[in-house]
């Protein structure tokens, strides 16, 4: 399976199945507009772990290791996600501004690892 990440607020493909994978909805993007397939809310980093990295590139490293963490005990749920993703095109969908430090991509890097 091909997994894109891309920043909702730029994206402009509609193609591949989309899915919103941050706890919170993004600000001013309305639900039609998404276009979404699906919401992974429940993969999201913890409430706490997105509070306190607060998209800070100098705690990515430690934010990195502890979200693997927190997704290793999600398995059971991403893989249920996973069964559900028609075609062979993911696209993640964040809302950060920081296109190198969010969570799509540590979600994507599991991902891949997962198979």
């Amino acid at each position: 399976m091909k997994i894109d990440v891309r920043r909702i607020y730029d994206d402009d493909s509609s193609t591949g199945y989309r899915v919103l994978v941050d706890r919170l909805w993004p600000r001013g993007i309305s639900k039609e507009d998404a276009a979404l397939d699906d919401w992974w809310k429940d993969t999201a980093p913890s409430d706490e772990l997105r509070d306190w990295f607060g998209h800070d590139p100098d705690k990515w490293g430690e934010f990195r290791r502890k979200y693997l963490h927190e997704l290793k005990g999600h398995k059971d749920t991403i893989k249920q996600a996973l069964a559900g993703v028609s075609g062979s095109h993911l696209v993640l969908l964040y809302g950060a501004k920081d296109e190198r430090h969010n969570n799509a991509r540590v979600l994507k890097e599991y991902l891949e690892r997962l198979g």
